[in-house]
């Protein structure tokens, strides 16, 4: 009995231990007998959120367990899933594990429930330890690690294995302190190493955790590399970069900002972006909210490449081109904004230049033919506007006779004086050589047009010192009005200016002429006239005729002189007054002298050798035939070709054309000279020479001009100057010839007056050599 009551005593013991662990345990553990909870410990309660057992004792099992997820698992101890109510009506998963209160037979079960959640949250944390790319390290009260994650791993190079138990300090190359972190802030930035030295910039974050701390360790290493980088690479640009915070004041300058602003980069930070001073390019001065940094953050909007006026601290004025957008366009909320702008000031400038030279004569500085095609093309067409082409005369002279370079200081001075005698609103321009063009609105009746052309050749006639020479130079002017409305082209404009100036050259340079259709036609004339006359020279239609010199004497015809004639497939015969000076102006009157002069010296040749005739030829030479340096040989191959003896030819040259240049003259005529040829000088009396003058060009012959002989026999004072003229010519041993002789008292008075020789109509008409010498 006593081992019976021993026994008892021991169950009895037992059974209170157990219910106190149940008492105690942290698990919910509660008793349910067919269907009906018989007991449930303080954790049950806790679980199903009861404030005492009377709310859960007594009632059926399936007021809490709402569903079983395994239903035909018997009582064994295997973990089933469960999802319970709470007294609430609240419901979370449970596992619960099923056991019998006694025997087989027994009918109560006793179930342990666990929180999922709970457990599950755990593991969630566990895996988030191991997947996030943080370092997560934690640690003891004495910095010893006691949890060391994967991404800890990666980031230092120690295993897990190799970590926990150590020091902190040995595996993060420094001291993490997390006391002193959270005194911090907990958050603090460290310098920690990798396994093998290299150093790591690391961001440190510190939370207490039971009887230690957890680390989180951020590796910014890549980051503080690429933002260093960045750093080095926007203070190395010559381009400003200002970052703008959500204030607008200024946040980040590199030295280029600073240097373009001329402000340092510390006096910079801080500073409102409102108090940079920027001007369009019309020259308005952007309001606040204008300003592209503040429109940029109001609206999120990009600004590219706008080209500003920006004014420095220190007044001056320097262009940019300025870009700016939002500094993080992906975040709609960004609010910070960077403005990067390059100065474009000497860049500016240069284009400027360059426009400028682009439509500017280089040797003047004025507009050249771009710029006033330009101007004219973009007229106000409601109000009338004057054109005047001006070309200077003579100008040639000055360049050929004392070089390029003064004629260069003469065209500046030219320019200098038209600029000051025109309005500022004027155009001046130079087409290029001494062609100039004033456009203005201001002179645009007839009386203020000429007022104003009389005055630029005023200011142009007054002399210019260049190199201590006295220059005088005039102007061909021609004038276009252009009346309100009127469509011509500037093209058609600067033409017809043009055809009015060659006009005033026609008529004797030195004054101005009005355009009119009738004058371009008469130049249209001309133009076709020209290239006609270019045609003519190679299809046979020029040809020479011949007129009679007469010895006064005997009455002997003693020479021919021959003259040009054009016979034109349409117009019929041309006036040599109208092709003549066309050849002249074109140069063409070298390819036509030298035609003449093969031509004529082989039809004379062969008349002397056919009939026995003692004839000279006389072949006048123009100004330019003695400029030309192919003249002398030209007149050596003819008569080397022909046959034609050199004392049977005489070159008459005029006596304006002797004047214009003495001593290029004499050299010439001293080089035909000795070719054996002879030499007259034709036209006397008209370019105010001297006898002497001409004693020192070796001439023969003195050929008195037409005006002296017309009316000489009803004129004493003609007949006087005539007589003076025989004399002082046979004085120097000139034989003398009379010009344009038309009537029989004439022609017997210059006999009385001792006259060697004559021509004119009443003598003989020019004519073909075959008509000529057919009589």
């Amino acid at each position: 009995m006593e081992a019976d009551a021993l026994a008892e005593a021991q169950l009895a013991e037992l059974a209170e231990r157990y219910r106190r662990l149940v008492e105690l345990s942290a698990d919910a553990t509660c008793v349910h007998e067919s269907g009906v909870i018989t007991y449930a410990n303080p954790a049950a309660l806790d679980l199903f959120g009861a404030q005492s057992t009377t709310e859960v004792v007594g009632r059926p099992v399936t007021d809490f367990v709402v569903a079983e997820r395994d239903r035909g698992a018997a009582p064994g101890g295997e973990p089933v899933e469960t999802v319970v109510k709470r007294v609430d009506g609240s419901t979370f998963a449970v596992e619960t594990v099923s056991l019998r209160a006694g025997d087989e037979a027994a009918s109560a079960i006793q179930v342990v429930i666990r929180d999922v959640a709970g457990r599950r949250a755990a593991a969630a944390q566990a895996a988030l330890m191991s997947q996030v790319s943080d370092a997560i390290v934690a640690v003891t009260a004495d910095c010893i690690v006691t949890s060391w994650n994967p991404a800890a791993e990666t980031v230092y190079g120690w295993t897990a294995a190799q970590a926990v138990g150590r020091p902190a300090r040995e595996l993060l190359g420094a001291d993490p302190d997390p006391a002193a972190i959270q005194l911090a802030g907990c958050v603090v930035q460290q310098t920690h190493h990798h396994r093998e030295g290299a150093p790591l910039s690391i961001r440190v974050s510190a939370a207490e955790m039971n009887d230690g701390h957890v680390l989180v360790c951020t590796d910014e290493t890549a980051r503080r590399r690429a933002e260093q980088h960045y750093r080095t690479v926007v203070a190395a640009l010559d381009e400003g970069v200002l970052v703008v915070g959500s204030k607008g004041l200024i946040e980040s300058v590199n030295p280029a900002a600073s240097r373009i602003l001329g402000v340092p980069a510390d006096e910079l930070i801080g500073v409102p972006c409102s108090s940079l001073v920027l001007f369009d390019e019309s020259g308005h001065r952007l309001a606040e909210d204008e300003l592209p940094s503040i429109s940029t953050r109001r609206t999120g909007v990009t600004h590219n490449g706008l080209v500003l006026r920006l004014r420095r601290a220190d007044g001056r004025d320097v262009w940019v081109a300025l870009t700016s957008r939002l500094l993080n366009p992906d975040d709609p909320a960004g609010v910070s904004v960077v403005t990067s702008f390059t100065d474009i000031t000497e860049r500016r400038a240069i284009s400027a230049r360059l426009a400028h030279d682009a439509t500017h004569d280089p040797l003047t500085r004025l507009a050249n033919r771009t710029l006033v095609l330009d101007r004219l093309d973009r007229r106000d067409r409601v109000s009338p506007t004057t054109v005047l082409f001006l070309d200077l005369d003579k100008f040639k002279i000055i360049n050929d006779s004392l070089g390029h370079s003064v004629g260069d200081q003469v065209l500046r001075i030219v320019g200098e004086r038209l600029r000051r005698a025109t309005a500022a609103a004027d155009v001046v321009g130079r087409f290029g050589g001494d062609e100039f063009v004033v456009v203005t609105a201001g002179a645009t009746a007839d009386a203020e047009v000429r007022s104003l052309a009389a005055h630029l050749r005023s200011v142009l006639a007054e002399p210019i010192s260049v190199h201590g020479r006295e220059l005088h130079v005039d102007a061909s002017i021609g004038i276009v009005l252009v009346a309100a409305g009127d469509q011509r082209s500037a093209e058609d404009l600067l033409r017809d200016a043009d055809v009015a100036m060659y006009q005033a050259k026609a008529l004797g340079r030195g004054r101005y002429e009005f355009f009119d259709v009738a004058l371009r036609e008469r130049m249209q004339r001309r133009l076709r006239m020209e290239q006609d006359l270019r045609d003519a020279v190679h299809s046979g239609q020029l040809w020479p005729a011949y007129q009679p010199v007469v010895d006064l004497p005997t009455g002997e015809m003693v020479g021919v002189e021959a003259l040009l004639r054009w016979t034109h497939p349409v117009h019929g015969a041309v006036s040599p007054a109208e092709f003549i000076p066309l050849a002249e102006e074109s140069e063409l009157i070298n390819e036509i002298g030298k035609f003449v002069l093969r031509d004529t010296t082989r039809e004379v040749a062969s008349l002397r050798s056919a009939r026995g005739l003692d004839l000279s030829l006389k072949v006048n030479l123009s100004v330019r035939q003695l400029e030309d340096p192919q003249l002398v040989p030209a007149v050596r191959d003819a008569l080397a070709t022909t046959g034609l003896p050199p004392s049977a030819l005489c070159l008459e040259v005029t006596e304006s054309a002797l004047m214009r240049d003495e001593v290029a003259a004499a050299e010439v005529l001293a080089a035909l000279r000795s070719l054996g040829v002879l030499l007259a000088i034709d036209d006397f009396g008209t370019g105010y020479s001297s006898l002497a003058q001409l004693r020192r060009l070796t001439l023969d012959t003195l050929k008195i001009d037409r005006s002296f002989i017309t009316g000489i026999a009803d004129s004493r004072d003609a007949a006087a100057i005539v007589a003076s003229i025989i004399a002082m010519a046979h004085a120097v041993g000139l034989t003398v010839v009379a010009e344009g002789v038309e009537t029989a008292e004439e022609l017997a008075l210059l006999r009385q007056l001792g006259c060697d020789q004559a021509q004119g109509y009443h003598l003989g008409r020019p004519l073909p050599a075959a008509e000529l010498f057919a009589q």
